[in-house]
């Protein structure tokens, strides 16, 4: 895995439908443990005795969201631009929750343009993935949410392709997707892999989903007026702060 460090500062119809989207929600099976070499080989950090300041970075990551969140929050991570590593910061945020064996977490891959995680991971969505799921309201939620190999750690990909995520994102199917999954899993929490706030509207959209935002910008890569305007697209009530990632 390439080395990475990181920093954070912190500054009814509907009833019935949350109902039905409830139901269709089953466990996700574990897929076989991947040793700690194939996690290096998948940009994923796991646990280990040995002092490793990725894994350190992440667990301290982890943490500050911990003080500023309270419950089975949802993390919606954003990249400044592409390139930034938004994906290596959700992949291993998202980790890093999983590490607690109380808890579970699940990577949901929002990325439409540029989707990595499955290929990240080497899963195969052979069942399709998030969008599939909100295309197809026969679809359930648990035949696209794949294991990784990571205990604890689950992947929701992209699955289908799409030039935008704006009329998905800001769907009721969306919103009940979420809700759902919150709430027949109090023990996990779910981190969303957004795309880079420069270029779509995604992202901001997103947010509104989201319970804390944190962005990442690529050290030296990202001036601070990039990361400036890119934070202002957030609501501060949300915003917990900015990663500065190098090297991914």
């Amino acid at each position: 895995m390439t080395d990475s460090t990181a920093h954070i500062q912190l500054h009814d119809e509907l009833g019935e439908r949350r109902r039905a989207a409830g139901r269709s929600i089953a466990p996700v099976t574990e897929a076989a443990t991947l040793t700690g070499l194939q996690l290096q080989d998948r940009a994923t950090i796991y646990r280990t005795d040995r002092m490793r300041p990725e894994v350190d970075a992440f667990r301290e990551l982890r943490t500050q969201l911990l003080a500023v969140a309270s419950g089975n929050f949802v993390t919606l991570v954003a990249s400044v631009s592409a390139g930034s590593g938004g994906s290596f910061v959700a992949r291993n945020l998202a980790a890093a929750f999983a590490f607690d064996a109380s808890k579970s977490a699940l990577l949901v891959d929002c990325d439409l343009r540029h989707p990595s995680q499955h290929r990240t991971m080497r899963i195969d969505p052979v069942n399709g993935g998030l969008i599939d799921y909100l295309d197809d309201e026969e679809t359930d939620v648990s035949e696209v949410i794949y294991p990784t190999g990571v205990a604890g750690l689950s992947l929701l990909p992209t699955g289908a392709s799409r030039e935008t995520g704006a009329e998905y994102f800001s769907s009721l199917r969306m919103r009940l997707l979420l809700d759902s999954l919150r709430g027949h899993h109090p023990a996990r929490y779910m981190v969303l892999d957004a795309p880079p706030v420069r270029g779509t509207p995604d992202a901001r959209i997103l947010a509104d989903l989201a319970d804390v935002v944190v962005l990442v910008a690529g050290y030296a890569c990202d001036t601070p007026a990039a990361i400036a305007q890119a934070a202002s697209n957030f609501d501060p009530a949300k915003f917990a702060g900015v990663v500065f990632n190098e090297g991914v």
